[in-house]
């Protein structure tokens, strides 16, 4: 299983260099990510990415950014490209966030040509997919499904379709008091899935689970994940490690 944590721009610089610090701890001591029965990486914000991955990427544990630019060069101001993730050690970057969508347009052209600029940069892309609105769970896979055949659009054509974290995150369960009922979660990430392992190219993916996601759930969903991405939960590294408890008692001895 793979457990991911996205910081988002809760904390403040030296509260992130703080919680990466105690994260360490919990890596040092933790069994499962030790023998390698559950993977942990982490999504800080950029400018204490260094130090992530200084800190973190001896223990195993994958660092990665919250997004990037489609392109690798040029001038492009404010933006930083996935051949800079990739030199500084980064193993991850997320894409396709309905935050990124809400706030800053990006429609599933951007989060394609971000998509396919993560593989070309042998980025693992976290490719966020989730209806907006509630839905019934069939109705909801299948929008899921049409998101992710229009964001692998780009890396399809040029043929850099590579492993990646597809984390399922219903739009109306995203800072809710609650995840998703399990037999919905169930449902749509049978159905991701179904897509990915259909895709050679994408063997070794993973489909997770994100939306006020915590301790327990794992356990309900019974398998029908590969794992969790994880919020505001994961600000307090006790829940962060009961989670990766939880993901190994769970994974196959």
């Amino acid at each position: 299983m793979i457990i991911g944590a996205g910081l988002k721009m809760y904390l403040g610089h030296w509260e992130t260099v703080d919680w990466l610090d105690e994260v360490a701890q919990v890596a040092e001591r933790h069994p499962g990510l030790r023998r390698g029965a559950v993977e942990l990486f982490v999504l800080p914000t950029f400018p204490t990415l260094v130090h992530a991955v200084r800190r973190l990427s001896r223990l195993g544990v994958g660092v990665g950014a919250q997004d990037l630019f489609w392109e690798d060069r040029g001038p492009y101001t404010g933006e930083v490209s996935g051949a800079e993730l990739a030199e500084l050690g980064c193993r991850f970057v997320e894409v396709g966030h309905l935050e990124r969508r809400r706030h800053f347009g990006e429609t599933d052209e951007v989060v394609a040509a971000k998509t396919a600029a993560a593989f070309r940069n042998r980025l693992t892309p976290v490719i966020c997919v989730g209806e907006s609105r509630p839905m019934a769970p069939d109705d909801a896979a299948r929008e899921c499904t049409r998101q992710l055949d229009a964001v692998l659009r780009d890396s399809r054509r040029d043929g850099t379709v590579r492993s990646a974290v597809v984390a399922y995150e219903p739009h109306w369960a995203i800072g809710a008091a609650a995840a998703a009922d399990a037999d919905h979660i169930r449902t749509v990430c049978t159905r991701l899935r179904s897509v990915v392992r259909a895709e050679s190219a994408m063997a070794g993916s993973r489909v997770v689970y994100g939306g006020s996601a915590g301790t327990g759930l794992l356990t309900e969903l019974g398998g029908a994940a590969d794992g969790l991405f994880l919020g505001r939960a994961s600000h307090d590294p006790d829940v962060l490690e009961a989670v990766l408890d939880e993901a190994t008692a769970l994974a196959p001895r």
